[in-house]
């Protein structure tokens, strides 16, 4: 990733899009490629001495490592991060020179900037440079005295390892799906990949030069040649020859919009570039991180039957978990609590502070109709925001689509409080406030590594190395009630014996339940073996809940419930 930091220390952007008139009120924001690219070549020539010259475009010639440098930052279009700020403006009245009824004429002129105060802008670039292209695009930065206009005094600088590179709120259109409400469009210029305008420089090239060839066995003459040379002459020979054109050239030969740009559709918050003072932001809108949201589910209907079975908890987490990524995208573009990934997409490591989303079945009747999403780390508020705007889910084989709606929002031991069954139930997940010692399995446990008979990789080695990363207690009776294979046995009536007689024994319909529950990510890594554990953990001190262990644990699996020690 290669990021150059911006900072206007006198708190103004002076800049109008290329398409626009000056006196239309309009300010490029973002900065297009298009500009920053110019901007660094004007820079290197300006403090460099590098080779200038006058009659063409191309006649100034940059050296071979600025070449690369500039043809590689134009073969990709970057992402921003844009700091709020107030569009603005003066009004002149311009003299005219000449005088009307004894007075002199004057012309009312718009200045329009971006009034930006103390803050930084972020233009970031993914992508890989050399030592030495990174050593001269961070001299190349550091010279650079303005941006736009005269009047747009910056400090700029490249970005080292150590800077924290803000996540980006202001992307092309090709890289972000439609974000939806609250956001906007904007056209900005930027370079063509130097490969796609070869290929449009070759069409018009032929195009051009086709009806001044000779003909056939004539020689070409002297007057002709001179005509292909003044035909080739709007079309400069590489991109690089593009980007140093300036306005009288572009003028001379009719062209515009310059040769080997393109117009570029970015996303950006509608409230980024108020046309009015900045709205206050109060303490009050920031919105604390919470420890825990219930989400309940409910088909149009209302039949409770129609709601997946909880043998479904994998998938419906998984699917839940995806539409809480899009809805990420389309508010902040990443949220760690949420995503379990680092900025630059890496899993976080330590104790699985991340959200947790657990499918439950709080009324007993074998079907999902909550889900809570737990993290210890807290539900800050952009993970809330997104949590809310999930409105709807689905299920396989179902009706039609679930609604989705937030039932409770703080934290776990305010879920005590829900009424009857639901808070006797959510209280056998957390435990009693003082704490449980006898824990056993509401969800399968898959193991997260092959297992051996004996040592760290055994049942007992996983579950104990599962507790101490998430730092439980690690003094604990394990004791596998069963294990739950791919397919549940089948026991044949003996001769004379019918299908009626005794029920079986709730601990055995709870087990053949178990049996079912999907074990393998749709979306992700499979298991090492496809088999699921009942366990029951017995803690030499009371522990509280939630306790999630084991592959799919963010996912439902391995979840754990309190035994009432009264009973």
């Amino acid at each position: 990733m290669v990021a150059i930091l911006v900072r206007f220390p006198a708190g103004r952007y002076h800049a109008t899009p290329p398409d626009h008139h000056v006196n239309e009120g309009q300010v490029e924001w973002p900065p297009s490629p298009w500009r920053l690219l110019r901007a660094l070549l004007a820079a290197g020539y300006n403090t460099l001495d590098w080779e200038a010259g006058l009659d063409t475009p191309w006649a100034s010639r940059p050296p071979a490592l600025t070449r690369d440098l500039i043809l590689k930052l134009s073969a990709s279009l970057p992402s921003y991060w844009l700091p709020e700020g107030l569009s603005t403006h003066s009004r002149h009245y311009m003299p005219l020179a000449s005088l009307d009824r004894g007075r002199e004429r004057t012309s009312l002129v718009f200045d329009t900037w971006a009034r930006l105060d103390d803050a930084t802008l972020a233009v970031i670039w993914d992508l890989v440079l050399t030592t030495d292209e990174s050593a001269l695009l961070a001299e190349l930065v550091a010279r650079l005295g303005y941006l736009g206009r005269s009047e747009s005094w910056i400090e700029a600088r490249l970005a080292t390892p150590d800077d924290e590179i803000p996540v980006p709120n202001c992307v092309a259109e090709q890289d972000l799906a439609p974000p939806g409400t609250g956001w906007e469009q904007v056209a900005v210029l930027a370079p063509q990949a130097p490969t796609d305008y070869d290929r449009w420089r070759e069409t018009a090239v032929a195009a051009a030069l086709a009806p001044l060839q000779p003909p056939p066995s004539k020689r070409l003459t002297k007057a002709l040649r001179e005509k292909q040379a003044k035909a080739l002459m709007p079309y400069p020979p590489d991109l690089l020859a593009c980007l140093q054109a300036d306005t009288s050239w572009l003028r001379q030969y009719g062209w515009s919009q310059p040769p080997g740009s393109r117009r570029v559709f970015y996303w950006r918050p509608v409230d980024l570039l108020e046309p009015s003072s900045p709205r206050p932001r109060s303490a009050s809108q920031r919105v604390a991180p919470v420890e825990c949201m219930l989400l309940s589910l409910a088909t149009d209907s209302g039949n409770d039957h129609a709601l997946p079975p909880v043998t479904r908890t994998l998938p419906q987490a998984e699917m839940l978990h995806k539409q809480l990524g899009l809805a990420v995208k389309r508010f902040t573009g990443y949220s760690r609590v949420l995503s379990g990934c680092d900025v630059n997409g890496k899993p976080l490591t330590g104790s699985h502070e991340h959200a947790h989303i657990l499918p439950l079945d709080l009324d007993g009747d074998g079907h999902i109709e909550h889900i809570l999403i737990w993290a210890r780390m807290g539900l800050d508020q952009d993970a809330q925001k997104a949590i809310r705007a999930v409105r709807g889910t689905y299920t396989k084989g179902g009706v039609g689509e679930l609604k989705v709606a937030l039932e409770a929002a703080g934290r776990l031991e305010d879920l005590r409080r829900l009424p009857d069954e639901l808070g006797r139930r959510v209280g056998a997940l957390l435990g009693p406030s003082e704490g449980a010692r006898e824990w056993v399995s509401w969800t399968p446990f898959v193991a997260p590594r092959y297992l051996k008979p004996r040592g760290k990789n055994s049942l007992d080695g996983q579950i104990r190395a599962e507790l101490m990363v998430r730092r439980c207690a690690t003094d604990v009776g394990i004791e596998p009630m069963a294990h739950l294979g791919h397919v549940a046995d089948i026991r044949l009536l003996a001769p004379g014996e019918s299908g009626s007689g005794e029920q079986p024994a709730a601990a055995d319909v709870e087990l053949n339940r178990l049996r079912h529950f999907i074990r393998v990510r749709g979306n992700g890594p499979a298991p090492p073996v496809n088999f699921g554990s009942p366990l029951r953990l017995r803690f030499a001190k009371p522990v509280q809940g939630p306790i999630c262990l084991g592959y799919g644990s963010h996912f439902g699996l391995g979840l754990f419930r309190a035994v009432d020690e009264d009973r």
